[in-house]
């Protein structure tokens, strides 16, 4: 007796995702967030391609079956958790492998481009300016990097080839992590303190201004985890008051940052637009990606990047 053909509904953004190796072998829908709700309970796979958007959190709690499987194209959780999903027996699966060394290269882009004044360099460029100045040696620096998953154990090996010694963070002390009681104490030494948690309710808000107060004056800081880990307000405080030295965004508490957020034009701040991992090619690593786990699924082998939906990342790394 032949099963039927599995439905995978795409919860779509441009460019799609190219699926053409599961012709034949996936009914594939597509829909956008209006439609979401209508469509889940006839899918048995769902693949979140807009990893943006929350649609997937609202859609989730109405009537009807839902998908036996949910992939999303990002990292991170936090955009689709709900308390039904996560109670629910729907396999949550994320994209991890895919950003990791990306991201790591952003990061030592940043430190390096801190500690040796390039935004400065090009502004004075800009206004035909010859000014003379020294600038940071990185190697034999210390660095603290808070999340010691998959991406910020590339972000240390890559600081760690610059020559910056790291000390990694996570939820629980391991051999070569830190625990969350350490962090107070590392911050007060740390040249660089690079922010790469999940979002969690443990890490919401803690780049604090006590946290901001504990680092030295020269410190820099960076976030490419998530932008709730931050109270942005604090950090602008911290900045403007030169508590600490420098610091870089790449992610914010709300996406895209509107063209009147203060953040614009806070001394000392670096603002990117949620890039850190967007090498040429990586839709199509992670279309591959979804790919390879829907052979696993539809052969009934166990996957892979399974997450833990009550903590909200990938156990075990």
């Amino acid at each position: 007796m032949l099963m039927p053909t599995p439905t995978l509904l795409v919860l779509d953004a441009e460019p799609l995702p190219r699926l053409g190796r599961l012709t034949g072998r996936a009914h594939v829908e597509h829909t956008d967030a209006k439609g979401l709700a209508e469509r889940l309970p006839r899918a048995d796979v769902l693949l979140v391609w807009d990893f943006t958007s929350h649609a997937v959190r609202d859609a989730w709690p109405g009537e009807g079956p839902r998908p036996r499987w949910v992939h999303t194209a990002s990292a991170g959780v936090d955009h689709l958790m709900c308390p039904e999903l996560a109670a629910s027996d729907t396999v949550v699966t994320n994209a991890r492998g895919i950003f990791d060394q990306p991201i790591a290269e952003y990061v030592a882009a940043l430190v390096l481009a801190m500690a040796k004044d390039l935004p400065r360099t090009l502004e004075l460029q800009r206004e035909r300016t010859w000014r003379h100045r020294e600038s940071q040696k990185v190697a034999g620096g210390r660095a603290v990097v808070v999340g010691s998953g998959p991406i910020g154990r590339a972000i240390a090996g890559t600081l760690g080839a610059l020559g910056i010694t790291t000390a990694l963070v996570g939820r629980t002390p391991r051999a070569g992590v830190h625990g969350p009681e350490d962090l107070d104490r590392l911050l007060t030494r740390a040249d660089w303190v690079i922010a790469a948690a999940p979002l969690t309710e443990q890490t919401r808000g803690m780049f604090d201004a006590r946290r901001f107060g504990l680092m030295q004056p020269s410190a820099r800081f960076v976030n490419i985890g998530r932008g709730q880990l931050v109270v942005e307000d604090a950090l602008a405080e911290a900045l403007a008051k030169q508590w600490i030295a420098g610091a870089a965004l790449d992610v914010f508490e709300s996406e895209p940052l509107p063209p009147g957020s203060p953040l614009w034009q806070v001394p000392g701040l670096i603002v990117s637009p949620h890039m850190s991992g967007d090498i040429v090619g990586w839709r199509d690593e992670l279309g591959t990606q979804f790919v390879e786990l829907y052979e696993l699924w539809a052969a009934g082998e166990p996957l892979k990047n399974v997450v833990d939906k009550q903590r909200g990342y990938v156990p075990g790394h």
